[in-house]
């Protein structure tokens, strides 16, 4: 029992890990980047347009794997689609790093 509890503790801390190291982008370099995103999702990361969702605070694997799915197209938005396509791994690290950042 005592074993399967080290186990489960351990496994615990290396998810932690992992996620951490998803999130070490460069803020200064997203928040250069965002320029493009202020339009929709605002200067702040805080939209004006209730159907824009806000950026501010979000979690970085989280932003990161949508942005992903709309630069795959597994996630679909015209708009969306078509502003992940040119980003690279690092640009979506950077952005968010800069938005996960935002308290």
């Amino acid at each position: 029992m005592k074993k399967q509890v080290l186990t489960m503790l351990a496994a615990a801390v290396l998810a932690v890990s992992a996620s951490s190291a998803m999130a070490a982008g460069d803020v200064a370099k997203g928040k250069a980047k965002a320029a493009s995103c202020a339009a929709c999702h605002g200067a702040n990361g805080v939209s004006m347009i209730p159907t824009y969702p806000n950026l501010k605070g979000q979690k970085a694997a989280y932003f990161v794997k949508q942005l992903k799915a709309f630069k795959s197209g597994d996630r679909k938005d015209p708009t969306m689609n078509a502003m992940a396509k040119p980003l690279s791994d690092a640009d979506m690290d950077n952005l968010a790093a800069y938005y996960a950042s935002m308290k």
